[in-house]
């Protein structure tokens, strides 16, 4: 009985397989992480941190200085220091609890902003007037404000 000898194909030897292979193991590696990269970098709070320039915008600021976008909690602030002038400082904390219970982001920022509309107060209305506007916003801040700028 004669016994065939098959042929050996050249599986696994090319240069074109090895590229392949290659490319099959590191190219699922390099998407994911890519992938994940970018998804890292993607502002998922809403709040966007730096301002999106509309193209319709691009015209208006051509040769102006570009200016420094201020934090929420700055705007906020100067708004209620405003309101507080304007109307009173019930009217301002009432606003400031409006606002921390609408972005939850601010509670960090909220002590410090009711310290300052303490301060304000006492500028305005005197240490005694501008305590008769405390309330549990942000626990005791305004009246510490208060306290702050009165001694």
């Amino acid at each position: 009985m004669k016994h065939s000898i098959t042929q050996q194909t050249r599986r696994g030897q090319g240069p074109a397989r090895r590229i392949g292979r290659s490319l099959a193991l590191v190219l699922p590696v390099v998407l994911v992480l890519s992938g994940t990269l970018a998804v890292t970098r993607v502002n998922w709070s809403g709040n966007p941190s730096t301002p999106v320039l509309a193209a319709s915008d691009a015209s208006s600021s051509v040769g102006a200085p570009h200016a420094v976008p201020r934090a929420p909690q700055e705007v906020l602030r100067d708004k209620l220091l405003t309101e507080l002038q304007e109307e009173d400082p019930g009217v301002a904390l009432t606003h400031l609890q409006q606002a921390v219970d609408g972005r939850p982001s601010l509670a960090r920022h909220c002590a410090a902003i009711a310290r300052a509309l303490g301060r304000a107060a006492v500028r305005v209305y005197g240490p005694t007037r501008a305590q008769s506007y405390a309330r549990p916003v942000c626990d005791t801040a305004f009246a510490s404000g208060v306290a702050v700028a009165h001694s």
